[in-house]
């Protein structure tokens, strides 16, 4: 299995790098939002002048600024944005009639859902450290704010920080594959992602802080896989002070949503992978041949 699976993704690589405008959009959107959004709406300055850092720093989870606060949750944002587009290469190939071409080959059905799932999950996480990257290098910028970190980051704490990013990053291109694999259409694709996207991000604290919402938004949050991705990251970044759970819960919290996505996919890859093998596999395979 694990070489036709290493062929698939080879393709997927493929046909990544030859659209050079998915590659360039899915790069820019994480560096505009923050060059924009992170640096115009600056919750902090709504404080009273005189407020004490350590207010500020309570107020957002241990971040010294609002800034460094939205860069973090910017890291999520972006891989479940990246993760948005990983469902339509499925769609494409079939319309294209090259899923069934595939599977009427020996090549195990479970190896092309996991041969896309691997390379887009790894594939999500490059605009999410291009963002910690850049916010780090806007710190260095006069006048613009950037991404500060309090104190050191252990190796414990950037291997914190990984485990979040890639398991966010599975588990949303799991549940965004799940789609491509049940629609037939772009259009119901995108009609049902779309949807999606903003109460994902609106019912986390990717953006604002916790303590500032009504308590039953609060309660949504706590249950968000953002949210759970985002604590782990502000706490190997910010440090552990003011949170209800230790890193490592979060994480098992992430995880078993990540379960939960990939069981979905699985669910949906077979049972789309069952119904698009017979007469239309064949007829397919035929015109292959006669090219």
């Amino acid at each position: 299995m694990l070489l036709p699976a290493a062929s698939l993704i080879r393709r997927e690589y493929l046909r990544w790098i030859r659209a050079p405008t998915w590659v360039i959009s899915g790069l820019m959107s994480p560096i505009l939002y923050l060059l924009l959004f992170g640096q115009a709406f600056d919750l902090g300055k709504l404080l009273p002048p005189g407020t004490p850092p350590s207010a500020l720093a309570s107020a957002l989870s241990g971040a010294p600024t609002y800034f460094s606060y939205f860069a973090v949750g910017m890291v999520a944002f972006a891989s479940v944005t990246a993760a948005m587009f990983s469902g339509t290469g499925i769609i494409f190939d079939k319309q294209l009639g090259i899923l069934q071409r595939i599977l009427s080959t020996p090549i195990s059905r479970r190896s092309v859902f996991l041969s896309s799932l691997v390379f887009r999950g790894i594939l999500t996480l490059i605009p999410a450290f291009l963002v910690v990257g850049f916010a780090l290098l806007l710190a260095h910028v006069p006048g613009v704010a950037g991404l500060k970190l309090t104190g050191g980051v252990s190796p414990l704490n950037a291997a914190e920080f990984l485990a979040a990013a890639l398991v966010l990053s599975l588990a949303f291109t799991s549940l965004f594959l799940s789609f491509g694999f049940a629609a037939q259409r772009i259009e119901s694709y995108f009609g049902v992602v779309t949807i999606l996207q903003l109460p994902i991000l609106l019912t986390s604290n990717a953006m604002y802080p916790t303590s500032i919402m009504p308590a039953w938004l609060q309660y949504l949050v706590g249950f968000n896989p953002i949210s759970l991705a985002v604590n782990v990251m502000r706490m190997s970044l910010f440090g552990t002070a003011g949170y209800a759970y230790s890193a490592g819960v979060y994480l098992l919290g992430l995880l078993a949503w990540a379960v939960l996505f990939v069981a979905l996919a699985l669910f949906l890859a077979s049972k789309a992978l069952r119904s698009d093998v017979g007469p239309k596999a064949g007829s397919a395979l035929s015109a292959a041949i006669a090219e």
